[in-house]
């Protein structure tokens, strides 16, 4: 089923919070970030990005993991995967990211999130001081070498239409925060490199509120 278009309402008014995003990352003593990971299915994203919340959750951080297929399981459930319904699974998405960092957390994400406007969207709301792009980069015969899920067979069968990377394109990120060969480094020390990317941006450092 597509996603139907809703016209925005004119009659609901924002309201500001007394409690700021400001006030939530001192009293958590770090910063807010959406790291995104982006890749093929099969190169690594979500396996590399829950270790990195496990490193994090070990220093104290508020941290949490959105992944690609659970959220299809609810708030994307009832999408597809044409150009149209992609386009709305990452709004969706980014919308809830925002949440998320206004509460002051570090959130986690493992989205194919094919297409350079897709991700774009997403950084030009949460902005670009927030957004940290991790791309998870392994060569599409190792990923169907690993074929984790069986979908590539799928796809090869023509049973899953418009599948990334054989029915459907993947476009890499031309600046990436990082590139992650997933295929030559061991996952550990991929996630090391995340979260010493994550010190260097700053996302580790703030001072927490005195009580």
């Amino acid at each position: 089923m597509s996603a139907t278009h809703i016209e925005p309402v004119s009659n609901v008014v924002w309201h500001d919070t007394t409690v700021t995003r400001l006030m939530r990352e001192q009293l958590n003593g770090h910063r807010a970030a959406a790291v995104w990971f982006t890749g093929l299915s099969g190169s690594g994203k979500s396996t590399i990005g829950h270790l990195v919340e496990e490193q994090l959750h070990r220093h104290g951080c508020r941290t949490y993991t959105l992944d690609g297929d659970n959220v299809r399981h609810g708030l994307c459930s009832d999408l597809g995967f044409s150009e149209r319904d992609r386009t709305e699974n990452i709004r969706r998405i980014a919308e809830m990211v925002q949440l998320f960092l206004d509460a002051g957390i570090i959130t986690l994400t493992a989205f194919i999130s094919p297409l350079r406007m897709h991700r774009e969207l997403v950084q030009r709301l949460v902005g670009p001081d927030r957004f940290v792009e991790i791309h998870c980069a392994c060569p599409l015969e190792v990923c169907e070498q690993r074929d984790v899920k069986g979908l590539y067979r799928r796809a090869r069968a023509g049973e899953i239409r418009e599948f990334t990377g054989i029915s459907a394109p993947y476009e890499p990120p031309v600046a990436p925060d990082l590139v992650l060969h997933t295929h030559r480094v061991p996952i550990e020390e991929c996630a090391e490199q995340v979260v010493g990317r994550l010190r260097e941006r700053g996302v580790l450092e703030c001072g927490r509120q005195r009580a």
